[in-house]
């Protein structure tokens, strides 16, 4: 397309999408000396762009300046703007969130390929520059790696070019419009363009230059496309190197080429000449090292142009790794081998700049990736900037490159399908907007190892024009293979797809197409929906691996919170999500689906991810470990083997030695323990696979895989259930009965119980009292995401009236010489059949054992929780566990919990989602003390062999319920104290209607006893 006015018709126009723009080519860098390349210098041909440009915004284009481009129109008026950087982060306009439907919906009434008139932002730019010097005097381009979502430039006065797609660079030839010194470039970026009926995706709605920009020039001898495939042979062992170069011009060239390994030897060399502006090389390399995630080995492709009196002009020096993705036998095979994707979605994310991310945060992601087992991502759902795939290909990642495709509101409302005006379809007139789209991303892409799979878009339904995208990706890259996962709601073009692929798929559901003869390999492109407090029943998914061969895996959602960082009214900063700034429509809270935290901190959630993601396996039992060795590629050598030994949590021995386990091989290692066999307790042996030395992504001792064992070994003669022995009666141990209190006292204890409150209202050890509410049956969860999701508060609400309100129907005292028994009753009146009971017996001793009896009535939803729960005075602010641990964990996510002994603040405890909500529950609780600055507190002990779940926290569930943001919860004055027999697990496979599996249920017609023990807890010797 070309053109020399420019025109807004264009903006709604399906057949204008670049007007001028340079066609798409490989993104990689080249120099004039080949010192410079093999260094990857900064590029002396390349100058940047970035930093302050003149602005001005307007609503719409009938607001713009319109002759702001003109030399003589004067910007110095102006405000600045950071390019790169997003209009809606800097001050001018909202930023907007939204999902599925459109951003305009309900405020434009417009069918595609029109665009809203009134709501489509202007954001004019202008800067100034002069060519510098070491550019020389060739041509001068420049490149915007990324605007959001239409751009027309102007240089001097002069329109250079028009583009649309908002993830691939644009690019335009300068050279015609250059003047000495100071040049006046000028670009003009709208909001919304027919593009933008292409880029639904489910992320926050922003608008501007927010990739980096520059100009560059080229030699006069210049390699305008280079494409580089190192495959293998048959026996996936001996390389063959081909590169195929396409010229600026057809000037004569002479081509060399050098294949250096990774310790800088050349291993192979080619020569060649560029006829009619091409040229193609090919060289044999022998054995050579295979890339995988395992050993990502990059060679190094040294690539000399020289003129015909052989002086070079140009050099390159891209890297290369060699390896073969293959679909074989309905199986993706990598290198010849079973892949299985453990990966997670990816959006490019920074709390404060949006999608406009660093070096630093993509390295950041990237090491996260590394040394929490995930080695596959998708580029959720656009071409990311080509830094992340240099770094894929160097620390080892694989990727699924994703088009810049999603159309999900024109074909599902509200989780309906209604394809009714669905694009792009089969509609003729969309096909070369979207396969530039394609083209765009493939060719710049091409050269980089990690990616494996191409995927034509997300979520825009099926029709003929992805189905042809399809093909264009399988014909100019046959190496490759193709992902489209919207085929399962339109079989008709189940060809767009090389792969089954499908969202949210229940195991079962799984399970159902696995086993009925599937004619491809299964992935599940997204799963796990990660939002809020979730993750739960991971596990479900990952015993696939084994079971079913054609099952390849999945990509979790997602892998980063998509929140702003923003200031409540107090100026207070906070992470804000849709609908705080005001904007509408929005998906509010749907964007805080990370397995981080916005700003890169890790959620509790990743402990599981760890753990069901790691490649070996251990499994140890009393004296030895089981490793199994699931990786493809690589063994045991560069791991440390570490065990050690824990007596009721405390580490009573070490020890560390080598291991050789060949990839997808198993061994029995016997382990030298002592003899625990006369000292009674519970033991943990914990065993580890750490690193060796450093790798790029974690020093040397981390730890990459983990497995426990967890046994008892009793006392000669002992019997299950045994309690300890209780300090005889004293003549300082009482019973007073009143008539509304019953008090018990002893030596450095009393407690007191009130008939009138129907419950425990004082405990005081040393005079120091311990129960700031007193003790009372709770049912009742703050709801998370997912509980949302499946109307939990709707449809099992009673449960929140039961905790807040109870009847108690009687009390109880019997005495005995060392011990009292208070029992009260409870009745609830949601059902008259629903009881509850809390029995307390005071020891002597001082200990206090709590008996719960819950008897759960049928016809009743499920409960989320059987528990008592109390607070205490905020001052008991430290607490020390012997649980699962140590971060939170669930019933259905305990997997990559660990027993173990740890200690956090209360403060600490709760996790900070998005949303306030249920979080900081621990299981396999055994004992866990809760105490003040001086170790003064309470105690809690579980019976043996009864574990329990605990929770502690700053604030109650029903102070969670009621905020929607972490500045809503009221300052803290208590430690909230909730020991539950059990808690219904979190759920996981979607957020808006899967439940929790069954088995983490807790049915309301079940019948659930617990106790634990109180005392005093002192400050250690």
């Amino acid at each position: 397309m070309s053109g020399n006015e420019p025109s807004l018709d264009w903006l709604s126009d399906v057949s204008v999408f670049k007007v001028n723009r340079l066609e798409a080519h490989s993104d990689h860098r080249y120099y004039r000396t080949m010192e410079e390349a093999e260094r990857q210098a900064p590029m002396a041909l390349r100058h940047s762009l970035n930093g302050d440009w003149k602005f001005s915004y307007a609503v719409n284009a009938a607001a713009r300046v319109k002759d702001f481009y003109k030399t003589e129109y004067d910007t110095r008026g102006w405000g600045d703007i950071q390019v790169p950087g997003h209009i809606q982060l800097q001050g001018y306009g909202r930023p907007q969130y939204a999902n599925t439907m459109y951003p305009w919906d309900g405020l434009d009434a417009v069918r595609p390929p029109e665009i809203p008139v009134s709501n489509n932002t202007v954001g004019s730019y202008v800067k100034f520059f002069e060519v510098p010097e070491n550019m020389g005097k060739g041509p001068v381009f420049i490149s915007f790696q990324g605007v959001e979502a239409a751009c027309y430039v102007w240089l001097n006065g002069h329109f250079v070019g028009y583009s649309e797609d908002s993830f691939t660079p644009a690019e335009f030839d300068l050279t015609p419009y250059l003047q000495e010194g100071a040049n006046k470039l000028a670009v003009e970026v709208y909001q919304r363009c027919t593009g933008s009926w292409l880029e639904d995706q489910d992320f926050w709605r922003f608008s501007g230059i927010f990739r980096e920009v520059y100009l560059y020039t080229v030699p006069e001898l210049h390699v305008q496309d280079l494409r580089i495939q190192a495959g293998l042979d048959a026996s996936y062992e001996e390389g063959k190197l081909t590169a195929e170069l396409r010229m600026a011009s057809e000037a004569g060239a002479v081509i060399r080429m050098e294949l250096k390994n990774a310790a800088g030897a050349v291993v192979a060399t080619a020569e060649g000449r560029a006829v009619a502006g091409k040229a193609a090389l090919s060289m044999d390399a022998g054995k050579v090292f295979l890339w995988s995630a395992e050993n990502p080995y990059l060679y190094n492709v040294c690539i000399s142009v020289c003129n015909s009196e052989g002086k070079l002009v140009e050099a390159i020096v891209q890297r290369a790794g060699f390896r073969v993705f293959e679909l074989k036998d309905k199986l993706m095979l990598l290198n010849g081998q079973r892949i299985m994707f453990k990966g997670v979605n990816r959006h490019e994310f920074n709390p404060r700049t949006g999608r406009n991310i660093s070096r630093e945060d993509m390295i950041k992601d990237i090491i996260i990736l590394k040394q929490n087992n995930i080695n596959a991502v998708r580029t959720s759902h656009y071409p990311n900037q080509t830094l992340w795939y240099e770094l894929c290909d160097e620390y080892g990642v694989y990727v699924i490159d994703e088009m810049n495709l999603e159309s999900h509101g024109s074909w599902q409302k509200m989780g309906a399908v209604e394809p009714s005006w669905n694009i792009p379809g089969d509609k003729p007139e969309w096909e070369g907007i979207v396969m530039d789209r394609a083209v765009s991303m493939l060719e710049r892409d091409k050269n980089h190892p990690s990616i494996l799979i191409w995927s034509c878009g997300n979520e825009s339904y099926a029709g003929e024009v992805i189905l042809k995208v399809s093909h264009y990706f399988r014909k100019a890259d046959p190496g490759r293979l193709v992902h489209y996962e919207g085929v399962f709601h339109n079989r008709k073009y189940n060809d767009s797809s090389d792969m089954e692929s499908r969202m949210y798929a229940k195991p079962a559901d799984i399970v159902e197409y696995l086993e009925n003869q599937p004619d491809k390999p299964y992935i599940s492109c997204e799963y796990m929906h990660a939002m809020g407090n979730s993750v739960g029943g991971l596990h479900k998914y990952i015993e696939l691996e084994s079971r079913y061969p054609l099952y390849q895996g999945g990509f979790i959602w997602d892998y980063i919170d998509q929140a702003l960082v923003a200031k409540d009214r107090y100026g207070e900063e906070y992470l804000a999500y849709g609908g705080d700034f005001a904007d509408r429509p929005t998906d509010y809270s749907f964007c805080g689906n990370g397995i981080v935290f916005a700003d890169r901190m890790i959620t509790p959630k990743m402990q599981e991810v760890k753990f069901l993601y790691q490649n070996i396996r251990l499994v140890p039992e009393a004296d030895a470990v089981t490793v199994i060795n699931g990786n493809l590629f690589e063994g045991t050598e560069r791991l440390l083997l570490e065990f050690r030994l824990f007596r009721e949590g405390r580490e009573i021995f070490k020890g560390q030695q080598e291991l050789a386990v060949a990839a997808q091989e198993e061994a029995r290692i016997s382990l030298e323990l002592p003899d625990v066999s006369t000292a009674p307790g519970e033991y943990t042996l914990a065993v580890s696979l750490t690193l060796k030395e450093a790798e790029l992504w974690a020093d040397s001792g981390f730890e990459t895989a983990y497995g426990e064992h967890v046994f008892r070994v009793e006392a000669a003669g002992a019997t299950a259930g045994g309690k300890k022995a209780l300090l005889p009666a004293s003549g300082e141990f009482g019973v007073i009965e009143g008539d509304v209190n019953i008090g018990v006292t002893g030596r450095g204890f009393s407690a007191l119980f009130s008939k009138q409150a129907g419950s425990l209202v004082s405990l005081c050890y040393g005079g120091r009292e311990m129960i700031a509410t007193p003790p009372a049956p709770l049912f009742w969860r703050a709801t998370t995401d997912n509980d949302k999701g499946t109307a939990l508060g709707y449809h099992a609400g009673g449960w929140f009236a039961a905790s807040l309100a109870r009847q108690c129907t009687a009390v109880s005292l019997h005495t005995e010489a060392d011990r009292a028994k208070v029992s009260f009753d409870y009745a609830f009146s949601i059902s008259s059949e629903l009881k509850a009971s809390i029995e307390y017996t005071v020891h002597a001793d001082g200990s206090v054992r709590v008996r719960m009896v819950y008897t759960g009535a049928d016809g009743l939803p499920d409960v989320p929780v059987v528990a008592v729960s109390f607070r205490m005075p905020a001052d008991y602010e430290a607490t020390e566990w012997y649980a699962r641990g140590p971060e939170e964990n669930y019933s259905d996510r305990a997997y990559g919990a660990r027993l173990t002994r740890f200690r956090r603040k209360v403060t600490e405890l709760p996790s900070p989602y998005l949303v306030p909500q249920e979080s900081g529950n621990r299981t396999g609780v055994r004992e866990v003390s809760i105490t003040d600055s001086r170790g003064y507190g309470l105690q809690v002990q579980a019976a043996a062999g009864q574990p329990l779940e605990c929770t502690l926290s700053p604030y109650t569930a029903f102070e969670l319920e009621q905020a929607a943001h972490a500045y809503e919860l009221p300052k803290v004055h208590y430690t909230v104290v909730t020991l539950a027999a059990q808690q219904m697990g979190v759920g996981g496979d979607d957020s808006w209607g899967a439940p929790v599996h069954p088995e983490y249920r807790i049915a309301a017609g079940k019948q659930l006893e617990f106790e634990f023990t109180l005392t005093a807890a002192l400050p250690e010797a």
